[in-house]
């Protein structure tokens, strides 16, 4: 190997952003029987951060007692890392002094334009007698921060490691070595790197950097980390095998094995969407959300994605929805209760002749395409895609509605449809789910002003164990339902089967 370098594996820090820093005890005491056998020689085992709103778990926050559990099990330096952004040096007393003797290295998270601030904290870190590591992110960016490389002598002395982190993945191996010859214009600090692998290129950049001089190169089990992950440890310990570094793979497998329900559970990887925001040094925090949000279609977040890229709010704006009165509204749902009883919700509508029809999805459409009422068809999602195979060009009579403008996920309707389709000007009952397809077909449904709001196909899903999906979208209809009611004073009265208790149950066979 052309130099001598450490290894860092910070899989239960840079991992926990997807089970948000809860990990099972035997994954924990499998990961480390097998780093203690591994040639890695730190381990970063979490956050130390201040008390938070949002859940973290035991990694999240790194207790005491656990980081002594740790190191009575490790035989490895640790690493723990803290936020530049949400910490200051009248917190080091909570979030460092109590873990001296115990932890080795205190990594700092810095975004560049607080610079000058995170070398403050270093020193501070420095001075409690802790290894500092200063990760330094968003890599592609530094030539947009002025001033930025000069200031970067004042590390020396202050800092065991300036790690240099891509944190969009989107450097290539000739960045890696150009910033490297840069760095070392401006300082001697040692050098560490750290890539994530939204163009796939995390290994090759990690080896770049080592011929290229770094001291210290991260990785993950797995490549288990934010977003689109990180270098898979496992693979850069197997290229290093060749060269001659000694792993038992045996023992890298145990670890390997320990991980992998983890990965079939939340399938982090790189996927399109971060590879177009890793192309393109797009935060990978909102990118995430959207890729681990259950509600959202691929489709759907390749076009917000690309939105961003292209540095715009929506891909498309139409005219607001000018919408008339009528005094029946049938709003129909995707559940299977719609097809059971199909013949019959045909007859209620030949009943009511000026309803308008909402399609909340256009998954039953075709089943009442013989039906002259005016209809109403919320694209949300990848309901546009859908709407083209239910509801083609040649049986399409009626409104597309959209979300207000500008929409998150971006916006895409039918070719045949863009003339038909207004956008609403606003939420008005909530708050919560605004992008969500039943939100928009109860808006559009306030927005014609009915007296009797009627609602089929919303079923519930049945069973004890629902999936995660299933339970979200549980959730967020009984919320939608009762706000509206709260909001509307009006009933929303369900014509067929429905485990939802804020709707009023009603046979649609009673007015038959």
């Amino acid at each position: 190997m052309a130099n001598k370098f450490q290894i860092l594996d910070c899989t239960l820090r840079d991992g926990g952003y997807y089970t948000d820093w809860d990990f099972a005890p035997g994954v924990v005491d499998t990961y480390l029987d097998a780093v203690n056998r591994l040639p890695i020689d730190y381990i970063e085992v979490g956050y130390r951060n201040n008390p938070d709103k949002t859940y973290m778990g035991e990694y999240g926050y790194c207790p005491v007692s656990s980081l002594r559990r740790i190191r009575n099990k490790c035989t490895k330096k640790i690493a723990v890392m803290i936020n530049e952004k949400s910490s200051r040096v009248e917190d080091l007393p909570y979030l460092v002094s109590p873990i001296e003797g115990i932890v080795d290295m205190v990594r700092i998270a810095v975004d560049p334009k607080n610079i000058d601030r995170a070398i403050n904290l270093a020193k501070h870190i420095r001075d409690a007698g802790f290894e500092v590591g200063f990760n330094l992110m968003y890599m592609s960016k530094w030539n947009e921060y002025e001033g930025l490389f000069p200031k970067l002598a004042q590390l020396e002395g202050v800092v065991t490691l300036l790690n240099m982190v891509d944190s969009f993945g989107s450097m290539m191996p000739d960045d890696v070595e150009h910033t490297i010859s840069i760095l070392r214009q401006h300082t001697a600090c040692p050098l560490g790197f750290h890539g994530h692998n939204n163009l796939q290129l995390a290994l090759i950049n990690t080896l770049t950097a080592i011929k290229c001089g770094v001291v210290s190169v991260d990785g993950t089990i797995l490549g288990m980390g934010r977003g689109a992950g990180n270098l898979n440890i496992e693979l850069l310990l197997t290229c290093l095998n060749r060269q001659g570094l000694e792993v038992d793979f045996n023992v890298l497998g145990d670890a390997i094995s320990a991980y992998m329900p983890l990965l079939h559970q939340y399938n982090w990887g790189t996927m399109l969407p971060y590879m177009i925001s890793g192309a393109n040094s797009i935060p990978q925090k909102e990118v995430m959300a959207w890729c681990t949000n259950r509600a959202y279609s691929f489709n759907s977040i390749v076009r917000a994605v690309d939105n961003k890229r292209a540095h715009v709010a929506d891909n498309a704006h139409f005219d607001m929805l000018q919408a008339t009165h009528y005094d029946d509204v049938l709003i129909v749902g995707g559940g299977e209760s719609t097809a059971e009883h199909l013949e019959a919700i045909k007859e209620f509508i030949s009943q009511h002749p000026g309803m308008a029809i909402v399609f909340a999805t256009t998954r039953h459409a075709a089943g009442l395409k013989a039906v002259a009422n005016d209809k109403f068809f919320v694209l949300v999602g990848n309901e546009a895609r859908r709407m083209e195979k239910t509801v083609p060009a040649d049986q399409f009579k009626g409104i597309c509605v959209l979300s207000p403008y500008p929409r998150t996920m971006g916006t895409e309707v039918p070719a045949y449809a863009t003339h038909e389709t207004y956008e609403l000007e606003k939420i008005s009952f909530t708050s919560d789910y605004e992008d969500s397809c039943t939100t928009v077909a109860l808006q559009t449904a306030i927005e014609l002003t009915p007296e009797n709001i009627y609602i089929v196909g919303y079923d519930g899903y049945r069973g004890q164990v629902l999936s995660d999906k299933e339970m979200e979208l549980s959730n967020e209809n009984r919320t939608l339902f009762s706000q509206f009611e709260k909001f509307t004073d009006k009933q929303l009265i369900s014509l067929t089967p429905s485990l939802y208790r804020s709707l009023h149950v009603k046979s649609i066979y009673q007015y038959l």
